[in-house]
């Protein structure tokens, strides 16, 4: 049987994460998975995020069976297994052995909208909340011990250019794109996550990509320091993401 192509998206929280997993699920060839290590993050970690307990329940809090399972047989059989893994949940303990046998993207997006965001549904924020600073970790040492840089998206970048974006990865991917990717139904899925109606609100009401509109956003104490300490890492990412003909951000 022809091995499965596995996608980890690594991305922070307050991203385009969700829509992306649309994306990918509406080609029709394509399972996904939705944070498999999310319960194991909320049992092992303490956290007190919406709906926890609910999460623990559903999930597998063991994560060497969530790990084990990520390089197994695709769900249904799919020939791609889109994985949208979150990097915040890939704690210190978490031998790293099967991220490598994945092929990894990272998507990426300005802390200071993310902090935004968060803030939005938590009362706090860290550094270490919105997974930047993991993110950059993981990013370092795929591309040390491929000796290339993983591909990057830019998620301010991919809402000015969807298509292009999606286009521009699927050929890096090896795989033919198709315009499935661009729209979907608006509703839940079967596949999303128990704490879907905590952080899905505007994706459940989505039936595409939505372009980014301009903002100006305030933050101020530590919320401005979580943001400004996350932002080298951020850019040096950044450096990396993917330029396609119909990208509007050129520095």
């Amino acid at each position: 049987m022809t091995e499965p192509l596995r996608i980890a998206m690594w991305s922070g929280p307050r991203n385009i994460s969700t829509a992306m997993m649309r994306a990918w699920e509406n080609r029709g060839d394509c399972a996904v998975s939705d944070e498999p290590l999310y319960a194991h993050y909320l049992a092992h970690t303490g956290s007190e995020h919406p709906g926890r307990d609910e999460v623990i329940a559903a999930g597998d809090s063991d994560w060497r069976s969530v790990t084990n399972a990520m390089v197994g047989p695709a769900p249904d059989e799919k020939p791609i297994w889109y994985q949208k893994q979150m990097s915040h949940h890939l704690l210190p303990h978490i031998d790293h052995g099967w991220i490598h046998k994945l092929t990894n993207v990272f998507l990426i997006r300005d802390p200071a909208a993310v902090v935004a965001s968060y803030v939005k549904t938590r009362a706090s924020v860290t550094p270490e909340d919105i997974g930047v600073m993991q993110q950059l970790q993981l990013f370092d040492e795929i591309a040390e011990r491929a000796g290339v840089a993983p591909p990057v998206i830019d998620a301010d970048d991919f809402l000015a250019a969807p298509e292009a974006h999606l286009r521009a990865l699927c050929d890096q991917l090896g795989i033919a794109f198709t315009a499935r990717m661009l729209a979907w139904p608006a509703g839940p899925r079967a596949s999303d996550g128990v704490w879907a109606p905590y952080w899905y609100a505007a994706v459940l009401r989505s039936t595409g990509f939505e372009p980014s509109s301009p903002r100006v956003m305030q933050l101020d104490g530590e919320r401005a320091r979580v943001a400004d300490f996350c932002r080298p890492a951020y850019e040096s990412m950044r450096r990396h993401r993917l330029r396609t003909c119909g990208d509007e951000r050129k520095q």
